[in-house]
């Protein structure tokens, strides 16, 4: 198995005093897995994972459906300054092998791997939204006032999972290829665009990893 950027970034550390040769820009969170059985696996937030895939865990399904959101001080509806977003997911390390990589609340975890038994191939991340989010009353807030920063602890350069802003639709993330672990956290913002009327806007995002 390639060595994961996590556990190069460690010894990175560790012959800092010997070698300055190691010093360097730690990579985003892109892992090469040896090839098996066919299988997909898909964290948004908070997952189900029996200790850690690097450890021999055992992936599983279910888990809390997570809420990300912001309540506006009226004094600044509708101004046009990113309002920052909040998560009640509670999970910060990855499953792969059990590192602190988000930071919650303000962090929302995405990643999980594609694995076959060949090299070929790639599994698809999209995610879809609908056109709005409602507060029950027949106003909405388009859903493309949000958007995402992505990175993660100790993580530099291009995202596997990068920045963006819903569409209100169907829209596509990312390629997982055969045989790779990838990671990212996302930071969501609200643009606070308009002025709306006093409610609860609510609407429902779906990630899904496919593959054929």
């Amino acid at each position: 198995m390639t060595p994961s950027p996590r556990a190069i970034r460690q010894i990175r550390w560790a012959l800092l005093p010997l070698a300055a040769l190691w010093l360097g820009a730690a990579q985003a969170f892109v892992v090469t897995i040896s090839p098996g059985t066919r299988a997909v696996y898909l964290r948004v937030g908070n997952g189900v994972f029996t200790g850690t895939y690097q450890g021999g865990g055992t992936p599983g399904s279910g888990g809390t459906l997570n809420k990300v959101s912001v309540t506006v001080p009226a004094a600044a509806l509708g101004n046009g300054t990113d309002q920052p977003m909040t998560s009640d997911a509670t999970q910060t390390t990855s499953h792969y092998d059990g590192y602190t990589f988000c930071n919650v609340p303000d962090e929302v975890y995405i990643g999980g791997f594609y694995r076959r038994p060949t090299t070929t191939g790639s599994a698809s991340l999209t995610v879809s939204s609908p056109a709005g989010l409602s507060n029950g009353n027949g106003d909405s807030i388009a859903f493309s006032q949000i958007a995402w920063a992505s990175s993660g602890n100790g993580d530099t350069g291009t995202q596997p999972i990068p920045a963006g802003s819903f569409n209100g639709g169907v829209q596509s993330l990312a390629s997982f290829p055969a045989n790779s672990w990838r990671e990212s956290c996302h930071r969501f913002r609200y643009a606070n665009d308009a002025v709306v009327a006093a409610g609860t806007y609510t609407g429902r995002v779906v990630y899904t990893l496919s593959a054929p």
